[in-house]
């Protein structure tokens, strides 16, 4: 028994073999903010063999309250959250192999990494990668299990292809609107608590105790000491498109075209050019201090503009700060690096 991992060898439903197991496999966390902090940190500390975050945003002060992982450095550098997280990882494990890639979540950067991985864990802001992690553990059968929280409130749920109902099956389709962090706010007992089912789940697939596995979609509201669960077998649906008889998985569809979104619950445009783009960024810098004050790291450039704030990641994807108007921050795109 290693003495670094012993006090969870000795916990029976792991034990050597079970520990042999964890780092033997491969886990794929889904957003670096405050629950993928949260579960890659745990993941690491029980001695995981790869991990792989995915993230497209960078550190900011308002993640500090409960993003684990990150420094008021980091984000006085504006570092990509995949970066930052890496680094204090590998401080807190060296045995560990961790892959950090600054990028959107969309099917063509995720389905080669989704092939490899033993288990994905969902730490995303939006449904709409929600539900294309649900298509790609479908259409790879890898397990995925879901996490949400927002003011005091968490959910949670398992889902095992060929088994569980998907979350297709459950919300039918993509859910509009709703209360986000940025609208209600969020305190860090609720995303801790949904960490701990969600890493919970995680090792029990891991060490391959799939009798263990919780099959209810649960809630709870930590302020108002509430939990809720409800069993979900009878929603399996064989006639869902992802998980069903006949799987189209829906949600992998791609068009090949510029793709513009407003960030869920921020004041923020996200526009994604339709193929990757590499910037030089000592020309752009040039070109943007005419604009406004230029602030720029290895990973991104940011421009401050009078009543908006331009950032350029390495990929091509630009973050509009300061509007929610798709069109006029398509406008300013278009004008800035047209």
């Amino acid at each position: 028994m290693t003495e670094r991992y012993s006090r969870q060898q000795l916990f029976q439903p792991v034990g050597n073999k079970g520990q042999q197991q964890i780092r033997s496999k491969h886990v794929l966390v889904v957003g670096a903010g405050a629950l993928g902090s949260a579960s890659a940190e745990a993941l690491v500390r029980a001695g995981i063999g790869k991990l792989t975050l995915v993230d497209r945003d960078y550190v900011e002060w308002s993640n500090l309250q409960r993003q684990q992982l990150y420094t008021e450095q980091d984000a006085q550098n504006k570092l990509p959250k995949a970066v930052a997280a890496k680094n204090r990882l590998r401080q807190i494990n060296t045995e560990v192999k961790i892959e950090a890639l600054v990028m959107d979540a969309q099917p063509a950067n995720l389905e080669s990494i989704v092939q490899t991985a033993d288990v994905i864990i969902d730490a995303t802001d939006n449904f709409d990668i929600r539900f294309i992690l649900n298509d790609l553990s479908h259409k790879y059968e890898v397990p995925w299990i879901y996490g949400s929280c927002v003011g005091s409130y968490g959910a949670t749920y398992t889902v095992i292809p060929n088994v569980t109902p998907c979350l297709h099956c459950i919300l039918k389709k993509v859910p509009v609107g709703g209360a986000t962090c940025e609208t209600a706010g969020i305190i860090s007992p609720a995303v801790q608590i949904v960490a701990a089912y969600q890493i919970t789940e995680a090792l029990k697939i891991l060490v391959e105790d799939v009798e263990a596995l919780r099959h209810t979609f649960l809630t709870f509201d930590v302020w108002n000491n509430q939990h809720a669960e409800f069993k979900t077998g009878k929603m399996k649906s064989d006639k869902c498109s992802s998980c069903g008889s006949i799987q189209t998985y829906p949600y992998l569809a791609y068009e090949n075209q510029l793709k513009t979104e407003v960030l869920c619950g921020r004041e923020t445009v996200q526009i994604r050019p339709s193929q990757r783009h590499l910037y030089n960024f000592d020309e752009l810098e040039k070109r943007l201090k005419k604009q406004g004050k230029v602030d720029r790291n290895p990973y991104l450039l940011s421009c401050q503009l009078p009543e908006q704030r331009f950032v350029i990641f390495q990929d091509g994807r630009v973050f509009i700060h300061g509007t929610n108007d798709i069109q006029f921050a398509r406008s300013l795109y278009y004008r800035l690096l047209g």
